[in-house]
């Protein structure tokens, strides 16, 4: 039975050849897929749908407004590696500056710092008021 199977599937094949050439419509069945004209096509529809994706994209990034993506909310102020995996960031978060420790699994708010003043000083006039400060505080300290 099986053979009679496989010997009459050639047969079939050339049945569906010689009806293909008298200008059917399965005469596309046997076109090569690999022709110029299906390559073509298969290039426009490929171009046509990846400006689609593109363009739908560009308009969400546009004009929808997802929670947590806002420009503003959180700014990071500057940073410092302090080891292999360790970061020190600086963050501005709705005017306030915050401290913060980031190593791998953990992130630890380090210190909270004051509203930014509208004027900074410079680093120098800050060091300096510091260590003012901090020889009156001792006993003895003042020269």
């Amino acid at each position: 039975m099986k053979t009679t199977v496989l010997s009459a599937a050639p047969l079939l094949l050339l049945a569906e050849a010689t009806r293909a050439a008298q200008g059917d419509a399965s005469s596309r069945l046997i076109e090569s897929p690999l022709s110029a004209a299906n390559l073509v096509d298969t290039g426009i529809g490929l171009l046509l749908v990846l400006g689609l994706m593109l363009g739908l994209a560009w308009l969400v990034r546009r004009y929808v407004q997802m929670p947590g993506i806002g420009k503003g909310q959180v700014q990071i102020q500057g940073g410092v590696s302090l080891g292999a995996r360790e970061k020190a960031v600086l963050l501005s978060v709705e005017g306030r500056r915050l401290l913060v420790g980031i190593a791998p699994g953990r992130v630890q708010t380090l210190l909270v710092l004051d509203d930014e003043p509208e004027q900074r000083t410079a680093f120098a006039d800050q060091l300096e008021a510091a260590s003012t400060a901090v020889v009156r505080g001792q006993p003895g300290g003042e020269a």
